[in-house]
């Protein structure tokens, strides 16, 4: 049977992987047609504007502005205004600062209803650097033929009816899932096999509908000269789709998590104060702060790697401009300290750790002063905060280990629900797999929407589903947002010792034994912070059904791992696997359906393999040289890596790690002053290397006598 299964379930990945890639390619495809419209639009806008009275900036403010001042300074156009800088606006007799920021803000927003409105049509007469990016981004498209419309349908198509199924019939394809799986999973993993099988059948042309258009979509681009030939060809088909495209704007359903349409108006209208902020904002995650403000008890459940502390912290500084001076953050204790340096670096916030011995102490000082506190699940419902502190936004991360209601923790969460209106559920797993816990996760934020959540909702498929619970929850993965993000993500997951731990490190330090000292974190495996932190992340990937690549340097390390992961981690691979056997088993991880880990010595996983199938890279330690890092790290990122990869680097605070780091910084800065003065820079890398030896002697040295040893 689990030969069987694995053979529908692996047809069932192929499908399903290759519907995702063509709507991953045509979003790509579409994104690049509107990134060379949108200096053309621009450009047609501000011809727009410069016949648009001043006037008309009453009509988008509350019609109370006084033009006059800019009339007598010479303003005759909305463009004029747009032009000058609020700075430049409020050196003029009769406008104050806050006049001046209404009125650049007013001439932008016509500005952007100019440049949705704005016509654009291709002008063969005019081939400059302006109109010719059109042509050729254009060339794509319409070269993909007539059968993209009816192969991106069919792919949308498979993508919702195959994901639920291969989701449920996991545990199906492995003997390991199916000893972990609880008995109702695996009766549904029987059954969505036979499912699977069923839809399977006579779906090869459809296969072959899909896959033929992401290979036309991924031809390499058309020269000039040779779209504007074919342009001249067929004019007609540039035009019509240029007309289409230019209607209907980027494509943004999937990046609002497919809300209603009314409930994504209100959401993109709520005001986003960045006065507390400090940092930039991307389009899906500016939408998600709203969304949390717009709705105020909700959960944002996007996939791992999107940024949804930066959103929480964001909505919280907009809460702060607003007037609010308390927030409380709750979270596993793996991750409290990536709370506390986030709102520090993001914002203007204090962060108040509430952990540990000195716990009552912070909890007064943040009750006295305002800021942000940052709790455990374990604690919260021990923290006496007088009643007349006003919690400005409750934050719970990692949410969905509130979901029984009759655990403590879950009780407390419940109790801080009720002490504010602001709300917000931050959470990777999809829900939509899972409509029992989402609705007792509901049930703290919106009982009302918690008894309207049916069974059914979830059955009909992601989108449907995310569409039903609208009110409450916003979840978007990778692929939705993937033309916004960047193709590599480093995250620095900081991770306190354990008493454990910091024992293991104290007599590495006294022994002077440096590599003692670097795996010190991992020298009491059940008592161990990194660990604990990695299988977290794993089992987030796991529920997003995402490959991981754990790297270390230590066997050993990679033994306790394995040991904590158990028999779902493949390898490890070491430098004494031989080459062919190497290669065997990283061709049985990427044809595993779905999820799987692989692990890796970073000598040897680094170099020569091909680990594009994996998209989120665990680094167990930080690396003597950092050029060992960035090419293991290239091993998944690669040409042809659809999704964004995730690098997780596990580091402990005042220890090794943090001394590694800030010598090797030092060493990177020499090293890029250098590189921009020498052209020889560029053939030898590895002069950002570092001795070991030195840095050994070093930082032993710096460590004895900080720790007195």
């Amino acid at each position: 049977m689990t030969d069987e299964a694995k053979d529908v379930l692996r047809g069932g990945y192929a499908l399903l992987d290759a519907a995702r890639d063509l709507i991953v390619d045509h979003r790509r495809a579409l994104s690049g047609v509107h990134g060379a419209l949108a200096p053309l639009r621009a450009e047609a806008a501000r011809e727009q504007l410069g016949s648009v009275p001043l006037a008309r900036l009453k009509d988008v403010t509350d019609g109370r502005l006084r033009l006059g001042p800019l009339e007598d300074a010479g303003f005759a156009s909305v463009a004029d205004v747009l032009e000058a800088t609020p700075y430049r606006l409020q050196l003029l007799p009769g406008i104050g600062p806050q006049t001046a920021q209404q009125l650049h803000a007013a001439a932008g927003s016509l500005a952007e209803a100019a440049e949705r409105s704005a016509t654009v049509r291709i002008d063969v007469e005019r081939r400059d650097e302006g109109m010719t990016p059109v042509v050729v981004a254009l060339h794509r498209l319409v070269n993909a033929g007539p059968e993209l419309p009816k192969a991106r349908a069919a792919a949308e198509e498979v993508e919702e009816r195959f994901g639920p199924l291969v989701q449920d019939a996991r545990p199906a394809g492995s003997w390991w899932r199916r000893v972990f799986a609880r008995p109702a999973k695996r009766e549904r993993a029987r059954e969505a096999i036979g499912e699977l099988a069923e839809a399977l059948r006579g779906q090869r042309d459809v296969r072959l509908l899909i896959s033929q258009a992401s290979v036309d979509l991924l031809r390499p681009d058309a020269s000039a000269d040779e779209a504007w030939i074919d342009f001249e060809l067929r004019a007609a088909d540039y035009q019509t789709l240029l007309a289409e495209l230019a209607a209907a704007g980027p494509e943004r359903d999937a990046a609002e998590g497919f809300l209603p349409g009314d409930l994504a108006a209100r959401v993109k209208a709520q005001p986003l104060d960045d006065e507390y902020r400090r940092v930039s904002l991307r389009g899906y995650q500016s939408f998600g702060a709203r969304f949390a403000l717009v709705q105020r008890r909700v959960i944002i459940g996007d996939e791992m790697g999107l940024g949804k502390t930066i959103q929480a912290i964001a909505a919280i500084a907009h809460r702060r401009a607003e007037g609010a001076t308390h927030f409380l953050v709750v979270c596993p204790a793996s991750v409290l300290i990536n709370w506390v340096r986030e709102i520090e670096t993001r914002s203007a916030l204090a962060a108040h750790p509430l952990h540990g011995s000195g716990r009552a102490a912070a909890l007064r000082k943040w009750a006295g002063d305002g800021g942000i506190a940052v709790t455990t699940l374990a604690t919260l419902h021990s923290l006496d905060v007088p009643p007349d502190v006003g919690i400005g936004m409750f934050v719970v991360d990692e949410a969905h280990y509130a979901k029984n209601h009759e655990t403590r923790r879950a009780q407390a969460v419940a109790a801080w629900c009720q002490r504010s209106e602001h709300v917000l559920f931050l959470t990777g797993t999809p829900m939509e797999n899972r409509v029992e816990e989402f609705r007792s996760l509901v049930a703290h934020l919106r009982p009302d929407v918690a008894e309207r959540v049916r069974p059914s909702d979830a059955a009909m498929g992601a989108r449907a589903f995310r569409s039903a619970v609208a009110p409450v929850y916003l979840r978007r993965n990778q692929r939705d947002v993937l033309v916004e993000l960047p193709e590599v993500v480093h995250v620095d997951e900081l991770e306190e010792f354990s008493r454990a731990d910091a024992a293991a490190y104290r007599r590495a330090v006294a022994d002077g034994n440096f590599m003692a000292m670097r795996r010190a974190a991992y020298a009491v495996p059940k008592r161990s912070a990194k660990l604990d932190r990695l299988k977290e992340l794993v089992e987030e990937a796991a529920e997003n059904d995402l490959k991981v690549v754990v790297f270390s340097y230590f066997r050993d390390v990679l033994a306790t791992v394995q040991g904590a992961l158990g028999p779902e981690a493949r390898g490890p691979l070491s430098g004494d696997t031989p080459v062919p056997r190497r290669q065997e088993i990283v061709d049985a991880f990427t044809a595993e359906p779905g999820h799987a880990v692989l692990l890796a010595q970073i000598q040897a996983g680094g170099v020569g393999l091909n680990l594009q199938a994996a998209s989120v890279v665990i680094l167990c330690e930080p690396q003597v040289k950092p050029t060992m890092e960035t090419q293991a790290v290239a091993r998944a990122h690669r040409m042809g890596q659809v999704r964004t990869v995730q690098v997780h680097r596990l580091l402990t605070p005042g220890s090794v790690d943090e001394r590694m780091l800030e010598i090797l910084h030092v060493k990177s800065m020499l090293f890029d002053q250098y590189a921009r003065r020498s052209d020889l820079a560029e053939q030898t890398p590895d002069a950002l290397d570092i001795s070991e030896q030195s840095l050994a002697r070093q930082i032993v040295a710096e460590e004895q006598e900080r720790l007195g040893t």
